[in-house]
């Protein structure tokens, strides 16, 4: 039985019953059998972090891999080139683990942004550090940066960080809200902890111009403790949102962006206020339409976030492939990207791998 009969119900009825090749075509872009085609590219640089997360990983840490299993500067500038010279990608954003723990992150974003063609960077971090470094990241060719902000309480922060670093997060973000034209917060809410948080993060990030967008917390903790039925979903957001502001859907189009926006206005007068944004992984899933690729910090695709498999590219590359024969890996690894991440299935099961070990 292949995914497409199992119905998953993400995946259009148009997309299931459409006749596609038995083979993967011979174009340059990274397309599935879905006849979607990747453009976005996460790399991870690191699956070391300064933070504890509780949703994502154990108090004690993770073991971290071996420095020489990890991709080197020049091999990540080689990959992604494959990636925006050969394979039509367009945007990358740097994720870890903590980015900002690469001694090398500058030397890295002004590689990439020396490329051609140049695709649009970013990075996902939780800012600790980035005082410091906001600067030359943006003059290196940083575009813009997303920061991880679940809480404005410190003791809260503490609570889910395991790590008492709110002022020094705050610190990165103010540097960052100075040089780049666009701040994107992200928060994970967790229930009988920062759940009552929601309005007042909005409201802080609305006043400073900042754009947040609230995540769906997913299946990718260390302790596979995530429990469904106890997750804060989409629809209970935008509940809890509503007692204080007038959310109206975004007008401009989605494409492809794992959020959907809404707009924020006064209950009052009307007065709008800005955006949020909320990313539905696990109930109102958009498995239809992802356009992204995934390169772990060893160099390995990654075709869902929620993927059993590999394919290894660093291998190769280190045993002398051409970049011809790692485009062509590439093609094969998304060829394979399943219909959907099949969460509502019954068989679904957790990967092994946390998400800072993927890379979000």
């Amino acid at each position: 039985m292949t995914s497409v009969d199992l119905g998953i119900p993400q995946v259009p009825t148009a997309w299931r019953s459409r006749t596609l090749p038995a083979e993967r075509p011979a174009g340059p872009g990274l397309v599935d059998r879905y006849g979607r085609i990747a453009t976005d590219l996460r790399v991870s640089l690191t699956d070391r972090c300064n933070l504890r997360c509780t949703y994502c990983m154990p108090a004690e840490g993770l073991p971290a891999l071996p420095r020489d299993a990890v991709m080197a500067r020049a091999e990540i500038t080689r990959l992604v080139g494959v990636a925006t010279r050969d394979l039509g990608v367009r945007q990358v954003r740097f994720t870890g683990g903590e980015p900002l723990l690469r001694g090398d992150l500058v030397d890295v974003v002004r590689d990439v942004a020396a490329l051609e063609p140049r695709p649009e960077i970013s990075l996902t971090t939780n800012a600790v550090g980035l005082d410091t470094r906001a600067e030359a990241l943006r003059d290196a060719g940083l575009d813009r940066v997303n920061v991880s902000l679940d809480t404005l309480d410190p003791d809260t922060f503490a609570t889910l960080a395991r790590r008492p670093f709110l002022e020094r997060t705050l610190a990165g973000i103010d540097a960052a809200a100075r040089v780049f034209d666009l701040v994107k917060i992200n928060a994970v809410l967790v229930r009988g902890v920062n759940l009552d948080h929601a309005a007042d993060l909005l409201s802080w990030c609305l006043e400073r111009g900042f754009e947040l967008r609230f995540i769906e917390q997913m299946p990718l903790d260390a302790d596979h403790s995530w429990d469904r039925s106890a997750m804060v979903t989409a629809a209970e957001v935008r509940g809890l949102l509503g007692r204080r502001f007038a959310l109206a859907p975004d007008d401009e189009p989605r494409d492809g962006a794992p959020a959907e926006r809404f707009e924020v206005r006064s209950l009052a007068t009307g007065q709008r206020w800005g955006r949020v944004g909320i990313i539905a992984s696990v109930t109102e899933p958009f498995c239809a339409d992802c356009r992204r690729t995934r390169l772990t910090a060893e160099g390995g695709v990654r075709d869902c976030l929620f993927a059993h498999t590999e394919t290894d590219l660093l291998g190769p590359l280190r045993a002398g492939a051409t970049d011809a024969q790692l485009a062509d890996l590439w093609r094969t690894a998304m060829w394979g990207k399943g219909a959907g991440h099949g969460m509502d299935d019954p068989s679904f099961t957790q990967p092994d791998r946390t998400m800072s070990a993927i890379g979000g």
